[in-house]
């Protein structure tokens, strides 16, 4: 079973197809003017038009690169040269990918200044903290706009507002939500990487909104606006863009389920295996990640604990782990930084594959800890009326009804659910986003985010996902 879809998802069918059309037909130079290289270039720019239009980007503002490393690197390097005159200060989150926190490095040796923003233990920016590091000679900011290690969505808008009011550009590393979310509005420069959504490896996205001082940091070339030197692989980006629409369109169908089993490995594990955290924001995360430390083990030993049982996960820093150095992430967040596994759910993950891997784990971790000899507290036992599987939830339809109405319907009706159980309200009144979320925090319930109502039979607003926990 394969549960690590943050570090490379499995190649989407329409991205396979896609990539072997284009390499019949798309094969030649884009640049040359016969017959050949120019159906090149129609492939080409017509993946840069679809690109640019899930990204809510212009065409020419979509550059490629050979992965979203060299995208993020080349447009932190780009944008701070572009941006010289103004100073030499780079701002940064603590839980930014590697590649943001190599080009800080090679900031400071070249004489720059790096201020980093801190989160707190869910993994969050808080925006005011981040601003308050903006300072007159900032060249740029950087912000990922959701996790990679935990799927904490970051607060990009606030942080933008803020960046634009100060005169600073933002850069916005979007890898692991392009194709799965909206992307966050306000970017002055945004990167993505097309193995991350289903597309072909070897396909980065760099975005540079128009009037965004930006000089090369490598010499010049006439290919990709000057941003990226060398010949373009013209199949692999049309497979990258053919994907990318073709996952934003299946997103908010797949969202809503894919967040529904992460939910109840969220619930579960605590549950099955004593001594356990479950990090990151519990509701403002990616509908796919989820990652639980557990006490007293090691990660690469329950990693491979977890292969031999047929599943493929990953622990540490995503980026990093190769190198068994403790996740910079987990240490900013202040949470356990050892004994730590990401599951990260592809798109299609079947239901009976997360509950087999609730059945081995609790095995595999007591193996795992038995040499240590520990008295450790038996699992609590799970609640005989929560179904082992999701029933279809119960919709209430509070659709033109005005808080606290919505609150009231769900407060009568949670109990018709068993425990475990999805209610999901239907509102399009705005008060609900904050009402029914805060309702679940008195109540000892489990909001589960919202999606589109037409999933659940309405015809405009929002669902509100309610777990019955109590």
């Amino acid at each position: 079973m394969y549960f690590d879809a943050a570090s490379t998802a499995p190649l989407h069918p329409v991205a396979r197809q896609a990539l072997t059309a284009a390499l019949d037909e798309g094969w030649a130079d884009p640049a040359r003017l016969y017959r050949s290289g120019r159906q090149a270039r129609m492939l080409l720019d017509a993946a840069r038009e679809t690109v640019a239009a899930v990204l809510g980007a212009r065409p020419d503002e979509i550059a490629f690169t050979a992965s979203g490393t060299q995208a993020v690197q080349l447009g932190l390097l780009g944008a701070l040269a572009g941006n010289r005159r103004r100073g030499g200060h780079f701002v940064h989150s603590a839980v930014e990918h590697s590649s943001v926190l190599h080009v800080a490095e090679r900031r400071e040796a070249d004489g720059g200044e790096v201020s980093v923003a801190p989160v707190d233990r869910t993994g969050r920016v808080d925006p005011a903290a981040f601003g308050a590091l903006l300072r007159p000679d900032t060249a740029l900011a950087a912000l990922q706009s959701a996790n990679h290690e935990v799927g904490t969505v970051q607060p990009v808008g606030e942080v933008a507002a803020l960046c634009a009011e100060a005169g600073v550009p933002l850069l916005v590393d979007a890898a692991q939500s392009a194709g799965r979310v909206d992307v966050p509005a306000g970017w002055s420069l945004l990167t993505a990487s097309a193995h991350k959504w289903g597309g072909p490896p070897g396909v980065g996205v760099l975005a540079v909104r128009k009037g965004v001082r930006y000089a090369s940091p490598l010499p010049a070339d006439e290919r990709e606006g000057g941003r990226v030197p060398g010949y373009v692989n013209v199949p692999a980006i049309v497979a990258a863009a053919a994907s990318l629409r073709a996952v934003r369109a299946e997103a908010d169908r797949e969202n809503a389920r894919l967040h529904a089993l992460v939910e109840r490995i969220r619930a579960r594990v605590p549950r099955l295996v004593p001594e356990v955290e479950v990090v990151g924001d519990p509701v403002r995360r990616l509908p796919h990640i989820v990652t639980f430390s557990c006490l007293y083990v090691d990660g690469e030993v329950l990693l491979t604990e977890l292969d031999r049982a047929g599943f493929a996960v990953s622990s540490g820093s995503s980026c990093t782990s190769s190198t068994l150095t403790p996740s910079h992430v987990l240490a900013a967040m202040g949470v356990l930084t050892e004994g730590n596994v990401r599951v990260s759910l592809p798109y299609g993950t079947a239901e009976a594959d997360v509950e087999r891997f609730l059945a081995v784990l609790p095995e595999l971790v007591a193996g795992v800890r038995a040499p240590l000899g520990l008295d450790l507290p038996a699992p609590r036992p799970e609640p005989e009326s929560e179904p082992a599987a999701e029933e279809s939830p119960l919709v209430i339809d509070a659709l033109g009804k005005r808080c606290p109405l919505p609150v009231i319907e769900l407060a009568k009706r949670i109990g018709e659910v068993p425990l475990g159980g999805t209610v999901a309200v239907l509102a399009d009144d705005e008060a609900a986003r904050l009402d029914i979320p805060a309702w679940c925090g008195m109540r000892g319930q489990e909001y589960a985010g919202e999606a589109p109502a037409a999933e659940y039979g309405g015809d405009r607003g929002s669902a509100y996902l309610v777990l019955r926990r109590s």
